[in-house]
């Protein structure tokens, strides 16, 4: 103990007196010391205080050197607005909705980065269905007009094939040229001013650069060298493209590296006007029955859609998992039970082309209910769906349920959660 204690009253303290003056804070060898020695409660906590600083000053101070270093940078293009006003404004002027008060704030602090000699580096963190996409396309337009690509990145075929038909739609009549490259693509287009992808797009063989934007959706699911090397990509005579990741489901890390570190964060605040949010209900095994009758009297009366998801694709052999619903088995008996409308079926297994070809029956209505796998959690956009179940609701996490439950309620129109589960225990 004695050469502990030694040690401790060796160690020098890194902060400044102004800075234990102005946070209260004790010296570092006397938290060390009554963190593991000490004489009563008092002690600790006031350790706990000093040592619990440490960590976030260093994770601050480390965050603020990244944001020091990736300012020393030049950007591939800086956009001058101006000159860009009249092709955002139009495309503004051409929604079917009037943008909400957050998305025309968090579109000037995107152009105000844009504008900027350094690369811009930004978290869009906004709840499901707040309008992060055209955040996106107003971005993309902006670097496009200005002389550049833009590359959206996407974790998913369906979500990335939803980007495709969004950006293509609003981008197309203002004379943008938009592609989509995935795993499943049969040829590599990159002559295209917004290119939008899946993970293949980062192992293409095909030149990127000079690139002027990278939008990575649902930044958490790429990896920090994921996210490295689009920008290695892009980049061209060490200047880097502009970087704004979007999510809905923020990590931890995300957290930290927003408020104390590299990234600057813009947030939506609200959703878009009209939308009624879902209303979400527990349903034991004993009122499956009365669920579906609901169901089908929703369906029949509104002519509105619903998703049924189920947490495997076939049917398991193994003991623990032999209760869990499967999309395959559940999609038969669903097509039995509600036989007067066209039942679909959707899951991983299923080549890219045959689930785009469901996907676009669904979003014509000419399939009323879709049975799925979680693999629809982002990616689908189809206001005319009210109402999902989600079979073994107690298997997924909170962030999937929430993911699950914000493909219903883009409309007006009332829309249902129905997590369904065989557990007794809750």
């Amino acid at each position: 103990v004695n050469h502990v204690l030694l040690l401790i009253g060796e160690i020098e303290d890194p902060l400044p007196a102004f800075i234990k003056q102005e946070n209260k804070l004790i010296p570092l060898n006397k938290a060390l010391r009554e963190i593991h020695f000490p004489e009563k409660i008092s002690e600790i906590n006031l350790a706990r205080e000093r040592l619990s600083f440490d960590e976030i000053f260093n994770i601050s101070l480390k965050g603020s050197l990244k944001r020091k270093t990736i300012r020393s940078k030049k950007t591939v293009v800086s956009v001058v607005p101006s000159k860009i006003s009249s092709f955002l404004d139009k495309l503004t002027s051409n929604l079917p909705y009037e943008l909400t008060p957050s998305q025309k704030e968090v579109t000037k602090e995107i152009l105000n980065d844009l504008s900027k000699s350094f690369p811009m580096n930004r978290l869009l963190q906004g709840e499901v269905g707040s309008g992060k996409t055209i955040i996106a396309v107003l971005a993309s337009l902006a670097v496009v007009k200005s002389g550049k690509s833009s590359v959206i990145l996407a974790p998913t075929e369906a979500l990335a094939y939803q980007h495709y038909m969004t950006f293509k739609k609003l981008l197309e009549p203002l004379s943008v040229t938009v592609s989509l490259i995935t795993g499943s693509s049969e040829k590599t287009e990159l002559n295209s001013d917004v290119i939008i992808g899946t993970h293949a797009l980062l192992y293409s063989n095909a030149p990127l650069k000079g690139g002027g934007l990278v939008v990575v959706d649902e930044q958490h699911k790429f990896g920090v060298a994921q996210r490295a090397k689009i920008i290695e990509l892009l980049g061209v005579d060490k200047r880097v493209p502009h970087l704004l990741t979007m999510t809905a489901t923020p990590i931890p890390r995300t957290l930290a590296l927003a408020y104390l570190g590299d990234l600057d964060i813009s947030i939506l605040k609200e959703s878009p006007m009209g939308r009624k949010g879902v209303k979400t209900w527990y349903v034991p095994e004993s009122k499956r029955a009365p669920a579906y009758s609901w169901v089908k009297k929703q369906i029949s009366s509104l002519r509105t859609q619903a998703f049924i998801i189920c947490p495997l694709i076939d049917e398991s052999e193994s003991e623990s998992l032999k209760s869990v619903k499967s999309a395959k088995t559940e999609f038969e008996k669903i097509r039995s039970i509600f036989n007067k409308y066209k039942v679909g079926l959707i899951h991983g297994k299923l080549k890219s082309a045959e689930k785009q070809n469901v996907l676009n029956d669904f979003r014509d209505n000419k399939i009323q209910i879709l049975v799925a796998t979680p693999g629809v959690e982002v990616g689908i956009d189809i206001p005319n769906l009210t109402i999902i179940i989600i079979e073994g609701s107690e298997r997924f996490g909170l962030a999937s349920l929430h993911q699950l439950r914000g493909r219903a309620g883009r409309s007006d129109k009332n829309s249902y959660c129905l997590l369904f589960s065989s557990s007794t225990s809750l």
